[in-house]
């Protein structure tokens, strides 16, 4: 794996790549930055998304109460229920690695501010 130039190096990213290696695998020759999105550039959707943020939860003791899948992510299979529920919210947005990173050091899912992070890559 090729982590780009300024990538986080200290133990929460480090406990963090490790989690996404596990849970998702992690491409050998694509460059992961902080920009990098787990739903659009590693293609994590459905169950793996849903069973991915269970695990940040539970590993990192992170608050999702503000977290909303379907802003995110594409409801596992067809359900016209979960459409109804997910209409309004328009195009999926991508959740990169660096919200992901800046949600476990401050323990807690922050839509607002988590999505108008400006990247450091």
């Amino acid at each position: 794996m090729n982590l780009s130039p300024n990538f986080p190096d200290d133990q929460v990213m480090h406990l963090l790549m490790q989690l996404l290696h596990e849970e998702l695998g992690l491409p050998e020759r694509k460059t992961i930055s902080l920009t990098t999105s787990i739903n659009f550039d590693l293609g994590c959707n459905g169950a793996d998304a849903r069973h991915l943020m269970e695990s940040l939860e539970q590993q990192f003791g992170i608050d999702l109460d503000d977290y909303d899948a379907y802003r995110y992510f594409q409801p596992e299979g067809f359900d016209v229920h979960l459409k109804r529920k997910a209409k309004g919210r328009g195009d999926k947005i991508p959740l990169t690695i660096g919200m992901l990173y800046q949600a476990v050091k401050v323990q807690r899912w922050d839509t607002q501010e988590l999505e108008g992070i400006e990247p450091n890559t």
